[in-house]
């Protein structure tokens, strides 16, 4: 999976503008819940606190323009809770944002 880091930091300027504190207290902010969202996501073992935890992180990332994370989370809902091979493209897809 390709990941799109257009979207996402197009979405950080267009709501930092040239405020390069705001934009990196954004970004802080979008790992600190993104993190938080895949901690849940993994140690869910029911489907209702799976879904919930794949529908908070699909939110998220539609709301940074994230989409291969707004994708991935939307799989996991869909998907079995605990499911470790999403657990690990979520994680991937997080650090690979992060490393831009």
């Amino acid at each position: 999976m390709s990941v799109d880091y257009g979207s996402f930091t197009t979405a950080i300027k267009e709501a930092a503008g040239e405020d390069i504190v705001l934009m990196s207290e954004l970004r802080s902010a979008f790992f600190e819940s993104a993190d938080r969202q895949l901690d849940l996501l993994s140690r869910s073992r029911c489907d209702a606190n799976w879904q919930y935890s794949a529908w908070r992180l699909q939110g998220l990332a539609a709301s940074f323009g994230a989409e291969d994370i707004k994708k991935l989370a939307h799989d996991a809902a869909d998907g079995a809770p605990g499911d470790p091979v999403i657990i690990r493209e979520l994680r991937s897809a997080i650090d690979s944002i992060k490393a831009v």
